[in-house]
Order: C-alpha cells, then structure tokens, then sequence
C-alpha cells in the first residue's frame, strides 16, 4: 500500500504516520539560471536534509574564488578539485548538493554522481535562462560583447550532457522557486530508490 502510494505521488510526507527520507544524494545539474541553488535550497527544507552547493565547497577548500583558481592554477587543476570535492561530498549523508554548469559535462563526474547518487537535470529553456541572467553581472562566461549570443552557444553545447541526467524536471516561469521544489520532490518519489516512506517519529 505505501509503495503504491508513493508511485501514485501522493504527500506522504504530510501524513501523520508516514515521512519521506531520503536514500541518497539528489545533485542538481543545469544551465546558469535555472535555479539549482534557489530550488535545491528549498527542496532541501522539504525533505529536511543538508543543502550544499558545490562550488562554495570548492571556494572553502581552497580558501580562494572559483575565478581565482581558474586565473591561478588553470580549469584543468579546478576540475580535478571540483571531481574530487564532489566525491567527498557524495560520500556524507544524503542531501541536496547543488553543481556548477560544467561539472556534469565530466564523464567521470557523472560516472561518481551514478556511482553514488542520483542527477535530476532542473530544465529551464532558453529564453527563461536569458531573462534570469540578464540583468546580473555575476556571471563570467556572460561577460561578452553579445552575452544572449554566448549564452545560447553554451546551451546549445551542454544541454546533450544535461540530457543524460538520470531525472529530469522541466522548469515553468509562472511556478516559484517552491512550486519547482515540490516539482522536483514528486519526481523523486517517482525515481526508483531515492525516498522511502518511513513511520513519523511522535513529537514529544
């Protein structure tokens, strides 16, 4: 009966008896913009685990930006750390773990995501990217003469990685931030092994 409930995405969570835990890690994969940080916050508060973001993990080990490992000590040093934070970080309680742009296009990071966890893909499409991205200067590889040019020859070029998520969600831009959330939790309840329904420890 909770399996078939469970396929059936109902709220089991809110259930007095029953709760949803999650089996293992959710790491959040897609273009700039499409909300892994903002979502992955708030379906983290959903499922009451961690969230942790990648590339802050990355900043923290190496006491510097991601801007500055890049001018210091080059991409190719950068993704050997971000590959190994990521298996750290897939190795803790399941949580919710937020990636940057890049490191799904990594054969060996989406071999430890496999290995470890599971990749849902947040699919946002272009012109909902561009109109997120637009106004902000806090992105690097959109600092260009034609930044919606340049954005669209970066979605063009990784959206067929993206693709090989093993859950993929499609963004909307009339739902909020918690309307993706909960989007994003029935998918999971859906995805074989991710959460399981486990009996409400009583509120003393």
């Amino acid at each position: 009966m909770v399996s078939q409930s469970i396929q059936n995405g109902q709220e089991l969570q809110e259930s007095a008896d029953l709760v949803l835990k999650l089996q293992k890690p959710v790491v959040l994969v897609g273009m700039m913009g499409a909300g892994k940080t903002a979502v992955g916050t708030a379906l983290a508060g959903l499922l009451d685990v961690p969230f942790l973001d990648s590339d802050r993990e990355i900043e923290a080990a190496a006491n510097a930006t991601i801007a500055e490992i890049f001018a210091r000590d080059g991409e190719a040093f950068f993704r050997d750390r971000e590959t190994e934070v990521l298996t750290r970080l897939l190795q803790s309680a399941p949580g919710i773990l937020s990636t940057g742009g890049g490191a799904f296009l990594a054969q060996r990071n989406r071999d430890v995501i496999a290995q470890y966890g599971v990749s849902v893909w947040l699919d946002a499409d272009l012109e909902l990217l561009w109109n997120r991205v637009r106004h902000k200067t806090t992105r690097p590889l959109l600092l260009t003469d034609d930044p919606k040019a340049t954005l669209t020859e970066i979605y063009r070029a990784r959206v067929p990685f993206y693709s090989k998520a093993q859950v993929r969600v499609p963004a909307a831009p009339e739902l909020s931030i918690e309307q993706m959330a909960h989007r994003v939790r029935e998918a999971l309840i859906a995805a074989p092994g991710v959460l399981r329904a486990e009996a409400a420890v009583p509120r003393i």
